[in-house]
C-alpha cells in the first residue's frame, strides 16, 4: 500500500503541474502573449439587472485614438467563455471584444421577463462598449450563436428606434435573419448596416423554411430557396432576381452609405460554430471588411486552437487531481478506515459469472439507449419558460434520465444477486456495498472535501488567470452561490442515484477478469457507460448527413445536442470510479464524489429561470 501513497503523491504533483500549465497557457493565448489586456466586468444595465462579461482591451488603446469594438454571445444553455475562439482571435487583431453573459446565464442576473427578457441583453452590452472611451461608437458590431443571434435581431429593432444609432455591423451565427414582416412580406430591418450570417449546412435548429408546397426544407440547400436570397438582395422579394451565391460579398448603397450582404456556408452543425476554424475565418473576415481591422492577420492564422488544448490540459488534471486527492486523503489518520487493506483486483469469474457480467452491461446498455427520448420528451427539458416550478429545464431532463437509468441498474443488481450472486458465495460487505454507518459518515464527509478542494484549483484559475477547464461544450467553471442552493435540489438527488449505483455496478458487479490484462475490464464498462449517448448520436447525425434531416426527428434537436458532453462525462467518471474502489473498496465514494461534480457542470452551464 505504501506504492500506492507513493504513486497517489506522483499523481497529485502530475495534476498540479497540469492544472498550472493549462491555466498560464491558456491565459497566455487569451491576452495575445500579453498584448491584450482581460477584465472581468460586471455592470448594471438599464434593464435593473446586473450583466457579466470578458472585455478583452488591446494593450495601447487610448481614448485619443478609439478603435472599433464587437460584442459577441453565446447561445441559450452556455455561457461567455464558449466565445472564446472569437474574442482570442477578434482581440489579437485590435478589436475591443465584450463576451457577454445572457441574462440568466453565468454570472449574470436573472431577468424575471423569461426568455423575452434575456434577448434585450445584447443590447445591453453594445450600450456598455459605446460608454468605453476608447471604443470608437461609429464602429460597433455584435455577432451572437443561436439564440445570441435572435438577440442580435432584437438589437437591430431596439437600435432602429433609439435616437443614435450604435450597430454598424452584425454577423449571425448559425441564426436566421429578420427576413419578412408582420404580414409576411419581405423587409430588410437592418438598412445600412453591413449584415452576414453563418448558415452551418447541417443546422438543427434553423436555416429551414417553407418551400412554398407545403414542404420544409433541409438546411443544406437553405441558400437555395427565398429567405436566403431575399437576403442577399437586401430584403427584396426574389421571384424574379437572379440567384445570388454563398461566400460572396453583396454591396447596396443604403442611405447614403455603403452596406453589405454575405452568407457563409460552412458544412458544420449547429454547435460545432463554437469549435470551427471556418466560422472563425468567417467572423474574421466579416468584421475586417465591415469595421476595419486596426491589427491585420490572415483569417487562417487562428492560435483558438492553443488555448483549447491548454484547457483541456487542465480538464485532464482535474479529473486525475479527484483521484489522486482522494487516494491521498485514504492514508490519512482519520479516513484510513476508508482504506483496503490492499489494492483490490478483477475477481475470477467462471462463464456464467461473465455471462451476467454482459447481460448486465447489454441490458443497461438498451435501457438507457431506448428511454432517453422518450423521458427527456416527457419531462420539461427544454422550455422558454419557468416549468414544474423548475430553475433549469436541461439539467432537469438529463438528471431524470440519469434517475431513471439508475434505478434500472440497482433492479439489475437486486436479480442479479438474488438469483445468481447470493448462491455463488457473493459477499456485499466484502465488496463494499453494505457499510456502516460510521464509514458512511466519513465517506460522505471525504467526497465534500474532495469536491470543495479541487473546486478550488477551478476558482483560482478563475480568478487570477480569468480561465477554466474545458473543451468544447464539457467545461468546467467557476460559478456563484445561487448555482449551488440550485443544484442541491432536484438535480443533485437524482444524479447521484445514477452515479451511485454506476460506482456500484461497475465496481462489486462488473469487476471481473476478461482476458489476461485486468485493464480491459475497465476500458469495457468505460465503453459500454457512454454508449447510449454514442449511438443516440450516431443515429441522429449519420441520418442528418445522409438525408438532411435528423435521423431521430427534429423535435430531438436540442435534447440530442445535449449528448455530446455526456460521451466524455460517462466513460470518464467509470474510470475515476474504479481507480478510488480498488484503493478503498468503497464504491458510495466516487460515486458520490461523480454525482455532485457532473451535478455542479450541469447546474453552473445552462439557463436559469427565477
Amino acid at each position: 500500500m505504501e506504492n500506492q501513497k507513493k504513486n497517489a503523491k506522483k499523481w497529485l504533483i502530475i495534476a498540479l503541474a497540469l492544472c498550472l500549465i493549462s491555466v498560464i497557457g491558456a491565459s497566455f493565448v487569451q491576452t495575445s502573449s500579453g498584448k491584450v489586456i482581460v477584465k472581468d466586468l460586471r455592470w448594471e444595465t438599464t434593464k435593473g439587472y446586473q450583466m457579466s462579461g470578458l472585455l478583452f482591451v488591446p494593450a495601447g488603446t487610448s481614448p485619443e485614438k478609439p478603435i472599433p469594438g464587437i460584442v459577441v454571445s453565446h447561445g441559450m444553455f452556455n455561457n461567455r467563455e464558449m466565445q472564446d475562439l472569437n474574442y482570442v482571435e477578434l482581440s489579437r487583431r485590435g478589436f475591443v471584444v465584450l463576451s457577454m453573459d445572457m441574462f440568466n446565464h453565468g454570472y449574470s442576473e436573472n431577468s424575471t421577463n423569461q426568455i423575452g427578457g434575456i434577448l434585450l441583453g445584447m443590447y445591453e452590452a453594445v450600450k456598455m462598449l459605446d460608454s468605453l472611451p476608447y471604443v470608437d461608437s461609429s464602429r460597433i458590431g455584435i455577432t451572437g450563436h443561436s439564440l445570441g443571434g435572435m438577440s442580435s435581431n432584437i438589437a437591430v429593432n431596439i437600435d432602429n428606434a433609439a435616437p443614435r444609432r450604435l450597430v454598424s455591423a452584425v454577423l449571425l451565427n448559425c441564426a436566421d435573419a429578420t427576413y419578412v414582416n408582420d404580414t409576411g412580406e419581405f423587409v430588410d430591418i437592418y438598412g445600412g448596416r453591413d449584415v452576414g450570417i453563418v448558415a452551418a449546412k447541417y443546422d438543427e435548429f434553423f436555416m429551414r423554411q417553407d418551400d412554398g408546397k407545403g414542404n420544409t426544407t433541409i438546411p443544406r440547400e437553405y441558400i437555395n430557396y427565398s429567405n436566403a436570397q431575399s437576403f442577399l438582395h437586401f430584403g427584396t422579394n426574389p421571384a424574379s432576381l437572379e440567384k445570388r451565391s454563398a461566400e460572396t460579398l453583396y454591396h447596396k448603397t443604403i442611405d447614403g452609405q455603403d452596406a453589405i450582404r454575405i452568407i457563409y456556408n460552412p458544412a458544420i452543425i449547429h454547435p460545432w460554430s463554437h469549435f470551427s476554424q471556418q466560422s472563425t475565418i468567417a467572423t474574421i473576415n466579416f468584421f475586417t471588411e465591415s469595421l476595419g481591422v486596426p491589427n491585420p492577420i490572415a483569417a487562417e492564422n487562428q492560435i483558438w486552437q492553443l488555448k483549447v488544448f491548454f484547457n483541456l490540459l487542465g480538464l485532464v488534471g482535474f479529473g486525475i487531481f479527484v483521484v489522486s486527492f482522494t487516494i491521498l486523503m485514504s492514508f490519512t489518520p482519520f479516513f484510513s478506515s476508508l482504506r483496503a487493506k490492499e489494492p483490490l483486483t478483477a475477481a475470477d469469474g467462471d462463464r456464467t459469472t461473465v455471462l451476467w457480467f454482459w447481460i448486465g452491461l447489454i441490458a443497461a446498455c438498451l435501457f438507457g439507449t431506448l428511454m432517453y427520448v422518450p423521458i427527456l420528451n416527457g419531462f420539461p427539458s427544454f422550455t422558454t419558460v419557468k416549468t414544474w416550478s423548475i430553475a433549469q429545464s436541461s439539467p432537469f431532463g438529463i438528471s431524470m434520465w440519469a434517475a431513471f437509468c439508475g434505478v434500472f441498474s440497482i433492479v439489475l443488481m437486486i436479480i442479479s444477486y438474488r438469483i445468481y450472486g447470493k448462491k455463488n458465495g457473493v459477499n456485499l460487505a466484502a465488496r463494499g456495498v453494505i457499510l456502516s454507518l460510521p464509514i458512511l459518515g466519513k465517506t460522505l464527509l471525504l467526497a465534500l472535501i474532495t469536491v470543495t478542494v479541487s473546486y478550488e484549483l477551478v476558482f483560482l484559475a478563475g480568478f487570477f488567470f480569468k480561465t477554466d477547464f474545458r473543451i468544447w461544450t464539457l467545461a468546467i467553471k467557476a460559478f456563484n452561490a445561487e448555482k449551488i442552493r440550485i443544484a442541491f435540489f432536484p438535480y443533485l438527488w437524482l444524479f447521484l442515484i445514477f452515479y451511485v449505483a454506476n460506482s456500484v455496478a461497475i465496481n462489486t458487479f462488473n469487476f471481473i477478469k476478461i482476458g489476461k490484462k485486468e485493464w480491459i475490464n475497465t476500458v469495457i464498462v468505460a465503453i459500454f457507460n457512454t454508449l447510449p449517448p454514442a449511438i443516440l448520436l450516431l443515429i441522429q447525425y449519420i441520418g442528418f448527413v445522409i438525408t438532411g434531416e435528423l435521423g431521430l426527428g427534429i423535435s430531438t434537436n436540442m435534447v440530442v445536442v445535449w449528448l455530446f458532453p455526456i460521451t466524455v462525462i460517462l466513460p470518464a467518471t467509470a474510470i475515476i470510479s474504479r481507480k478510488i474502489y480498488r484503493i478503498t473498496n468503497n464504491p458510495y465514494l466516487p460515486g458520490i464524489i461523480n454525482g455532485i461534480i457532473v451535478t455542479l457542470i450541469a447546474c453552473t452551464n445552462t439557463l436559469t429561470w427565477l
